[in-house]
């Protein structure tokens, strides 16, 4: 019992030392915020929101939602086999299984900002490298996290499979997938509304969509067109997370 509170004051310790290293580094201090007014003035500026081009900004709405719908859903395509190779309980043999996980480590690790920078020298601007750069991105997160559920997934359904005389992959597709279908999508529409804010960051560098529009008018100092793409930004994921919760519904 005494061991077991001397191991619970190190652990608070360390994680006091931690958090006042960390505020030290980033220079948190909670006082800077008596400048508040500063901010309700800046924000005064975003209205009345300018209505006149929100036609145009609806349309670079509907690219921006198009360029995180075909990242996503490229990429969970893609993770899913992926996903089945790096997962201890379905992979052919170690040496498949350690390959796969060190390439999705890799894409997993270099941000969809960088995979974007890399492919405009060779694609160009404009939403095409968007979509690649995000690809690449969700294979490496979707796999991991499909594989962790794989790796979890009853075993029963796949041994009785394998008992009858079916092929592995027939197992994966049977007796796997459906057990962890309702938590994959649950998984793919969050990465759908991560992939929202993604192709904003991506609109700074020629991207397109409603990001790349939000860049220029902070830029241009058109605060009363900001409020209207931050709104039209809120509608999006509201709506994303919305369909998503109905889908699961059904699927569940």
């Amino acid at each position: 019992m005494v061991w077991f509170k001397r191991s619970q004051f190190l652990i608070l310790l360390c994680l006091s030392l931690l958090v006042i290293g960390s505020m030290k580094l980033t220079e948190f201090d909670l006082s800077k915020f008596r400048d508040f007014q500063n901010m309700g003035d800046f924000l005064s500026k975003w209205f009345p929101m300018n209505t006149e081009s929100l036609p145009f900004l609806f349309q670079e709405s509907l690219l921006t939602i198009a360029i995180a719908f075909l990242g996503s859903l490229f990429g969970l395509i893609i993770a899913l086999p992926l996903s089945f190779m790096a997962a201890r309980n379905t992979s052919r043999n170690r040496f498949v299984y350690s390959v796969t996980r060190i390439l999705l480590s890799f894409l997993r690790s270099v941000p969809e900002f960088v995979f974007g920078l890399i492919l405009l020298t060779t694609l160009g601007l404009g939403p095409f490298p968007a979509v690649i750069a995000i690809i690449f991105h969700n294979i490496g997160v979707l796999g991991k996290l499909i594989s962790e559920l794989i790796e979890s997934a009853d075993k029963g359904p796949m041994e009785a499979m394998l008992a009858v005389g079916a092929r592995k992959w027939i197992g994966n597709l049977f007796a796997v997938l459906p057990q962890i279908w309702p938590n994959v999508l649950s998984q793919f529409f969050y990465r759908f509304e991560v992939a929202i804010r993604t192709s904003l960051i991506l609109g700074l560098i020629g991207g397109g969509g409603i990001g790349q529009q939000l860049f220029i008018h902070f830029k241009t100092f058109q605060y009363q067109l900001v409020s209207v793409d931050v709104l039209l930004i809120m509608i999006m994921v509201i709506m994303v997370d919305y369909i998503g919760s109905k889908i699961r519904e059904k699927v569940i």
